[in-house]
């Protein structure tokens, strides 16, 4: 048995950082579900109040991180490192920052018209909020039972390569065919927002994965 596992077992663990960031997780999901119909929205005044609902679990996103990082600071034994369950929740934070900051954009900017490509970007990121979402459930069990969360991490890392994809050849087309030089940078910032947000997903399977190397 490895080192970490029998101070594991010996150990008493503090398992309030569970739900904790599970929660957490739930805002993801919820960010990434309204910013795909804040891109398939056609009403102006609607698309502002869906921005404001991103805003506001955003917001509360940042309030979830400061108490997760206040019981840190209280907590004597924690399941895993204090620096990966920081790491970790600063990529969450990453992600809704990036999510509310494609959101700020579009309404900001109003393009004339959002490409089909970024609804399909905003697709990948419900998936990969989704595979997070499963991931840090499996948290809990996952130094006997670290597969599926393994799995996940791959999807994951699947999922940041297809937005790379779709990013690339989008950006390829939109320098060929937008004739208007203001609307092409409003759209490209956008959707380089958008693919942004793929990679920090990716960044957080990554955390999960090291978690897995040091603890299963």
């Amino acid at each position: 048995m490895a080192i970490n596992s029998i101070f594991s077992f010996l150990t008493p663990k503090e398992t309030k950082f569970f739900p904790m960031l599970n929660e957490m997780s739930d805002k993801l999901i919820e960010a990434s579900l309204l910013l795909h119909k804040l891109l398939i929205s056609t009403n102006r005044t609607e698309s502002k109040e869906i921005y404001k609902q991103i805003k506001e679990v955003e917001t509360s996103g940042d309030e979830q991180i400061n108490l997760i990082f206040s019981e840190l600071n209280d907590t004597f034994i924690t399941p895993f490192d204090r620096e990966d369950i920081h790491n970790l929740c600063e990529r969450l934070d990453d992600v809704l920052d990036l999510i509310n900051s494609s959101g700020k954009r579009i309404i900001i900017y109003n393009p004339k018209q959002i490409p089909e490509k970024t609804i399909q970007m905003s697709n990948l990121i419900i998936k990969g909020s989704q595979a997070v979402k499963a991931m840090v459930g499996e948290l809990h069990t996952i130094t006997k039972k670290p597969f599926y969360a393994l799995d996940q991490c791959n999807h994951l890392h699947s999922i940041e390569h297809e937005a790379d994809d779709v990013y690339e050849h989008f950006v390829m087309e939109l320098f060929e065919n937008e004739v208007d030089s203001i609307e092409l940078i409003k759209i490209k910032e956008i959707m380089q927002e958008l693919e942004k947000a793929t990679d920090k997903l990716d960044a957080v399977g990554k955390i999960i994965k090291t978690i897995i190397v040091k603890y299963a």
